[in-house]
């Protein structure tokens, strides 16, 4: 649910547009609120479940999750409902660091990698899906109101995972005096101001915001400095820092945030991209552009669960066959859109088929290496500070193609089959970044 609500929201824009009066850059805030405070959640969130207990925690952002959902449903005006989807994203930023503190509490060895791979195919199918249900909930739903559903629809589904979490989720075996409850408020303060100053002019990029805060790029960098100074200065203190900074020497904790991080720069902006040349483009319906790019959804769910087993055996060099063939994929998608015509986008279902079951290789099997040598002591943490880089590749990758294809629209006089292609093309670039990183950390491990 929290992944999803990252961009199931995107099809009902224009219909919250209408219903509540609002301008294009007010309405935006509903995607880019969410965002910005589920990402300035994550890792602040992950260290409250290493010291208080994870499935304390989860409980805790799950049922916040369920009110804050039923909130932004009935939200009469526009202000209210960007406070709502405020409350709501930090809600989903608690949640989602417990899920990998509790595979490394809970789970070891090979189990531990299945479980990874379950996470791993949620967070590719989430992130994909996501365009396909909320088109689904829009035109089944009748009416002007039919929006509020794609937050409605949390609460049910919430209610019954808050039963199944209580009945089923273990609980702790760590006496609860064991535990460093230090929080490292101004650790907190210090990564949370650096990572807003970092997705504010990001996520502002579509209306303009870029050109107006560029300048906080380099608040950002000065408060992440601190930071990390600051975590430096707290270790050697003897108490338990935000984010320990022994985790830069943990091995796969460094070059897998950074596969992840880059990767998801090119992944993330796709959907929008695709959603946009075929809604505008080709005149497709929210619902009929959503199910256009299912093949992708289909091959991350059918490869992430089965290559999350398979770490053990090939362990980073499956990231790299992954990376490979959707790189190989997007490529081809690219080629062919550039004919143009309705026909083009039914046959790219074949080469997105090959990029999704690439992306299940990717994602599945670098939140294991990344996160399998951790201390369980800080997983929650570290689970965090690896989802907060996909969050900030995330940002920079949506702002960044969707400036890219609109740019290519305008200097070409408005042909979408060129403007998608090429942004495509922009895409696999940057996953041969990732790529080279994988590659790089594969060299690594392979020396003796």
């Amino acid at each position: 649910m929290a992944l999803l609500d990252v961009s199931i929201v995107n099809v009902a824009l224009p219909s919250i547009q209408r219903g509540l009066g609002a301008s294009a850059g007010t309405v935006q805030w509903v995607v880019s609120g969410y965002a910005l405070a589920f990402g300035l959640a994550l890792v602040p969130a992950g260290r409250l479940g290493d010291a208080l207990g994870r499935r304390s925690m989860f409980l805790i952002g799950l049922a916040a999750f369920v009110v804050t959902s039923a909130l932004t449903g009935m939200a009469p005006t526009m202000g209210l409902l960007i406070a709502a989807r405020l409350l709501q994203g930090v809600a989903g930023g608690m949640l989602i660091p417990q899920n990998s503190g509790l595979i490394q509490e809970l789970f070891t060895g090979a189990d531990r990698g299945k479980a990874f791979g379950v996470l791993g195919a949620t967070v590719g199918l989430a992130t994909a899906t996501g365009p396909v249900v909320g088109g689904l909930i829009m035109a089944v739903v009748p009416g002007p109101d039919a929006w509020r559903w794609v937050f409605y629809v949390n609460v049910p589904i919430g209610l019954v995972a808050l039963v199944l979490a209580a009945r089923l989720v273990p609980r702790p075996t760590t006496p609860r005096g064991a535990r460093d409850t230090h929080l490292d408020l101004v650790g907190s303060l210090l990564l949370g101001g650096g990572v807003l100053s970092l997705l504010l002019p990001l996520v502002n990029a579509e209306t303009g915001g870029l050109t107006r805060e560029w300048w906080l790029f380099g608040v950002a960098v000065a408060l992440l400095v601190a930071f990390v100074r600051w975590e430096v200065r707290v270790a050697r203190g003897g108490r338990q820092p935000l984010l320990d900074p022994r985790l830069a020497r943990t091995p796969g904790f460094g070059f897998g945030s950074a596969i992840g991080l880059v990767y998801f720069v090119g992944f993330t902006g796709i959907w929008l991209v695709l959603a946009l040349y075929m809604q505008d483009g080709l005149g497709y319906s929210p619902l009929r552009s959503g199910l256009a790019v299912t093949p992708f959804a289909l091959g991350v769910a059918a490869s992430a669960a089965v290559a999350g087993r398979l770490v053990p055996r090939f362990g980073r060099r499956l990231t790299v066959a992954g990376l490979i063939a959707t790189t190989t994929g997007l490529a081809v998608t690219a080629l062919l859109l550039r004919d143009g015509g309705t026909t083009a986008v039914w046959v790219t279902a074949l080469p997105l088929l090959v990029a999704g079951l690439g992306g299940g290789m990717v994602t599945s099997p670098n939140i294991t290496l990344t996160l399998q040598n951790v201390p369980v002591a800080t997983a929650g943490a570290a689970g965090g500070a690896l989802q907060t880089a996909q969050r900030i590749g995330a940002a920079i990758g949506a702002a960044v193609l969707v400036t890219v294809y609109y740019h290519l629209l305008t200097s070409r006089t408005h042909d979408y089959a060129a403007a998608v292609s090429d942004t495509l093309l922009c895409a696999s670039g940057i996953m041969l970044a990732a790529l080279a990183i994988a590659i790089a950390d594969l060299v690594r491990h392979s020396q003796p």
